[in-house]
């Protein structure tokens, strides 16, 4: 079976670069990925993989439309306090599995940084395993000591349909509450 020429590219270029954080001053709770993946990278937005839970989730759970423009879904999260990033700035991977991130090619994003400059964030949100034992593993040894939530959701990804679209939701809308 031949491949489309793009994604035959990607995988032949397996360093990846992630995106900037979205955030507002006030965010009070942080989403974490680990990488964008492939259709994300295409795309430059985070979660545009048509069959990615989190646009839907996040719209159920605040209150916007889910196919609304980037733009405003982006206004959604902020408007609520939220804030989307992922744990590693670069890394090498072919395809999007976060199975194939090349674990000696690792760069976390800049944490104790985003954490200055964003004191009233309480939760950080790890949007599946990867992501959480990837932050555990590279990222909070170096962190000075806050008292922050860590919460554990299951991923969004396609690749994750072991947890049914109801399940992730009622985690995510438990996680997503920005406490007051």
């Amino acid at each position: 079976m031949q491949r489309p020429a793009d994604t035959a590219v990607a995988d032949r270029s397996p360093h990846v670069q992630g995106f900037a954080p979205i955030a507002a001053a006030n965010a009070r709770i942080l989403v974490l990925g680990s990488m964008p993946g492939v259709a994300s990278l295409r795309q430059a937005r985070y979660y545009a993989h048509p069959r990615n839970a989190f646009w839907p989730i996040a719209a159920r759970v605040l209150g916007f439309d889910p196919a609304a423009e980037y733009a405003r879904r982006l206004q959604a999260l902020r408007s609520a306090g939220i804030a989307l990033w992922d744990v590693l700035q670069a890394c090498e991977r072919p395809g999007s599995l976060d199975a194939d991130i090349r674990v000696d090619t690792l760069v976390p994003n800049d944490f104790a940084a985003f954490l200055a400059a964003h004191p009233r964030l309480l939760r950080v949100c790890f949007n599946g395993a990867k992501a959480a034992s990837l932050y555990r593993r590279h990222v909070l040894p170096r962190l000075p000591e806050r008292p922050l939530q860590y919460v554990d959701l299951p991923s969004t990804s396609p690749a994750h349909a072991a947890v049914s679209f109801e399940q992730k939701l009622a985690a995510w809308r438990a996680a997503l509450t920005v406490p007051a």
